[in-house]
């Protein structure tokens, strides 16, 4: 990046993430990431399992069609993404879960 952003530029997605802690502040706490790489994004991560992913997504009607699932970690762990516009932002909601039997890389790849 060329320039030097000030905290003003990064405004829009610590004022979503406010808006978020007033209108969801009972749903699981996620690992937050604001950087000024993507000035205009927010990203929220759940490490727990991916019942606090599906907490998030129903709150803010992300549609089920709008989350992609894959395994990583040897097959070992879920993730579910959802990255979408919210409030004018770009938001990625994350989740990361154990995977009940590990699925193996190849039958993940057919």
């Amino acid at each position: 990046m060329n320039t030097k952003l000030t905290l003003d530029d990064l405004a829009a997605p610590l004022s979503v993430l406010r808006l978020l802690a007033v209108d969801f502040g009972h749903l699981p706490a996620p690992t937050v990431n604001v950087t000024p790489i993507y000035p205009d994004q927010l990203e929220l991560a759940l490490h727990s399992d991916l019942t606090d992913f599906e907490a998030w997504r129903e709150a803010l009607g992300v549609a089920p069609d709008n989350v992609d699932y894959h395994v990583q970690g040897d097959g070992r762990t879920g993730v579910l993404r959802s990255t979408f516009t919210y409030a004018g932002v770009e938001l990625e909601l994350v989740g990361y879960g154990d995977v009940a039997a590990p699925v193996l890389a190849e039958a993940e790849a057919a």
